[in-house]
């Protein structure tokens, strides 16, 4: 794939393209969750790219997307995504979002309805204001002193274990980790916490106007995100996929199963 960038006022932000752009195939966008990069998707880049356009980055303060500054809003993710995809000639793209990535898709949705072509939840939660108790969007503001007190060590091990449960997945998530220093994964985890709560509380529609599917993974323990999978499902009328024997980071955990939802996503969007 292409190595591309995309200048902001806060930083670049890297990301990359098929190296033989087909017109006549669809386009699928890979948006990783918090603290990860393109990478998480491998699995699937590696699947589609024979069938599909594909374009992934590393988010705006992840990976190579670095240094960036810490002071834009969830809309400013969608915003620089869609100019991103502008540049690249894209059109009706199908947004594969996990987790942060999953939030991200939802409010490039709100903010450009009838421009998605379809939308992949991969253990990622709804942005919508009812489904969350009010306890839990406070709780979601206060987050850093907790990283903050945990031994570097202990909080990679955490977030490894705590994402994924194949040997690959825990791996890759060590990867994503080494690459920060403790005060840099403490400070964009906390903000990113902070993004998802100003996002929420902004009582928006975040009505999902394309197709969709959400998958979430049966051994997900990050967060309420099994149970908000659930409700958001049963009360939107979503189709819910559950991956057994995957954690937080499912499209690393059980790919083929996930790639084979999103094959089936695309072909109900070409219809």
């Amino acid at each position: 794939m292409r190595r591309r960038t995309f200048d902001t006022p806060n930083g670049t932000i890297v990301y990359w393209v098929s190296d033989c752009v087909d017109d006549t195939l669809p386009w699928l966008v890979f948006l990783p969750g918090l603290t990860a990069d393109h990478r998480l998707f491998e699995k699937q880049l590696e699947h589609f790219e024979p069938c599909a356009n594909c374009l992934a980055w590393d988010p705006p303060a992840h990976g190579e997307s670095r240094p960036f500054a810490l002071d834009f809003a969830m809309d400013d993710f969608a915003r620089w995504l869609h100019a991103i995809l502008e540049t690249e000639g894209v059109s009706r793209p199908v947004l594969v979002g996990q987790s942060m990535g999953g939030y991200v898709s939802q409010a490039f949705i709100d903010l450009y309805p009838g421009e998605t072509g379809g939308f992949v939840s991969i253990d990622s939660a709804p942005l919508k204001r009812r489904y969350y108790p009010t306890w839990e969007v406070k709780a979601l503001r206060h987050t850093k002193g907790m990283y903050q007190a945990i031994p570097w060590g202990m909080l990679k091990s955490l977030g490894t274990g705590g994402t994924a449960e194949s040997e690959y997945g825990k791996a890759l998530m060590r990867a994503f980790m080494d690459g920060y220093t403790k005060q840099e994964y403490v400070d964009l985890a906390a903000f990113g916490y902070k993004l998802l709560a100003d996002a929420v509380e902004a009582e928006r529609p975040y009505a999902i106007d394309c197709p969709a599917i959400l998958i979430c993974g049966e051994k997900d323990h990050a967060g309420d995100v099994k149970p908000f999978n659930r409700t958001w499902a049963a009360g939107d009328g979503l189709d819910l996929r559950w991956i057994a024997g995957a954690g937080h980071n499912s499209n690393t955990d059980k790919p083929d199963e996930v790639n084979a939802i999103i094959e089936e996503l695309l072909e109900r969007v070409r219809g």
